[in-house]
């Protein structure tokens, strides 16, 4: 049986969520259906704010409704660690566990061969300016436990193969082909406390 066409529309808009099949697309459009009006307008409403109202930070890439965002505003940051991640979303997670104080930065994607996906050299610019401004004595580069992390990690090493200062990766807590944006509070603690250094230039190891 068919569904009706604003029906049909909803649940294939709700399947493009990360992790939603068909049937879970089904129940949450029928959910909508079944709540009343003033639901359903709130709930356009605030998709709307958040793509009218919402962008990333000029300072870090994480996403506010004030730029600088809140946290480069802070001046109880510790501005002399900067912590490198691939999304908004992994910085969320680290920033509610309460395990870290300094700045951040969003890469704002991932280095993925299979999927054609590759960092931005003007990002790569970004992230050694603000290294560079913000006279960052180490990077703490939160990629996820994966390939793509890997892959992600050696990108951001190359990119900052002048910096001076320390260079250091989440430990492997972490469990391997996890994402941090799933990650408990003790486990991301564990991981940000057992950090490593990165292999100074000319000694990079990609094998291991």
């Amino acid at each position: 049986m068919p569904l009706p066409e604003p029906l049909e529309k909803l649940v294939a808009l709700f399947e493009k969520f990360p992790g939603i099949g068909e049937k879970s697309a089904r129940r949450m459009a029928f959910f909508v259906l079944h709540q009343s009006q003033t639901y359903a307008q709130e709930l356009a409403a605030a998709l709307i704010d958040l793509r009218s109202r919402l962008a990333p930070c000029s300072a870090c890439g994480n996403m506010t409704d004030t730029d600088p965002c809140s946290l480069c505003r802070d001046p109880m940051r510790d501005k002399k660690t900067l912590c490198v991640i691939e999304t908004a979303e992994d910085l969320i997670s680290i920033e509610q566990a309460g395990i870290y104080f300094g700045l951040y930065f969003v890469l704002g994607g991932r280095v993925s061969p299979l999927d054609g996906e590759e960092l931005s050299p003007e990002r790569l610019d970004a992230l050694l300016s603000r290294v560079e401004n913000l006279s960052t004595e180490e990077v703490i580069v939160a990629t996820n436990p994966r390939v793509e992390g890997d892959l992600t990690y050696y990108a951001v090493l190359d990119a900052l193969k002048d910096f001076e200062g320390k260079i250091t990766r989440l430990s492997y807590g972490l469990p391997v082909g996890g994402s941090i944006g799933f990650a408990d509070r003790v486990t991301l603690h564990a991981a940000l406390e057992s950090r490593r250094e990165a292999p100074k230039n000319g000694n990079q190891q990609k094998g291991r």
